[in-house]
């Protein structure tokens, strides 16, 4: 299911919010409406949480079915709650610690900021219990805010090149495409949550924008 929303009016959602396929990370205080939408579209649990005292829970933490990564800015109450979902955590300790938008993911591998260093890069891998490279999309390093990617499908900034784009289907094993949010948005991590259940998009964005993250999200089958 697909739903169009805004967080107190900002459609810069995915700044916000993370999910997978079964848990949903947001910011706390959203209304009960919002909530019960965000819940239905992605049919998952949702789950409040602060980070550091900041609601940008998108921007500092990332996800998949196995692990979670998070910004070392952030408390042993916030990692224990992240743990009591089943998952795996690491707290990454680096220069480059905005793990939403430094790192993305899904079940079959993720790409980080080229900056990342070895050890962060190999504490990653084994949290997520994929295989991880470098990489950048447009010639961006924040590839967790240039793209989103489920089991199912990529999509990603328009001025990704073929190199890239060949290496973002090699490493997620998804087929990958462009397209923007939020009428004309590039950074499309920055107005899209998805999971392969549904997705939760910005309020802003076009029926073009939509059948395009439909398509490429494999929910036209």
């Amino acid at each position: 299911m697909f739903q169009l929303l805004d967080f107190n009016e900002n459609p810069n959602i995915g700044v916000y919010c993370r999910a997978n396929d079964s848990i949903v990370f947001l910011q706390k205080n959203l209304l009960k409406r919002v909530k019960n939408k965000i819940s239905t579209a992605l049919d998952a649990r949702l789950v409040e949480l602060s980070i550091a005292d900041s609601t940008i829970i998108g921007s500092l933490l990332v996800l998949n079915s196995q692990g979670a990564v998070v910004t070392d800015f952030a408390d042993k109450e916030t990692v224990d709650k992240i743990k009591e979902q089943g998952l795996d955590v690491f707290a990454v300790k680096d220069v480059i610690n905005a793990a939403g938008n430094d790192i993305l993911v899904n079940d079959n591998g993720a790409l980080i900021h080229p900056d990342i260093r070895d050890h962060s890069m190999k504490k990653i891998g084994e949290t997520l219990g994929v295989p991880v490279q470098r990489g950048t999309i447009a010639s961006l390093k924040t590839i967790g805010m240039a793209a989103v990617v489920t089991n199912k499908g990529c999509l990603c900034h328009p001025k990704v090149t073929d190199e890239e784009k060949k290496q973002l289907e090699k490493l997620f094993d998804v087929n990958v495409m462009i397209g923007t949010v939020n009428h004309g948005v590039p950074m499309i991590g920055s107005g899209l949550i998805a999971n392969t259940k549904g997705a939760i998009i910005g309020n802003l964005t076009t029926g073009i924008e939509m059948g395009r993250i439909e398509e490429a999200l494999g929910f036209l089958d």
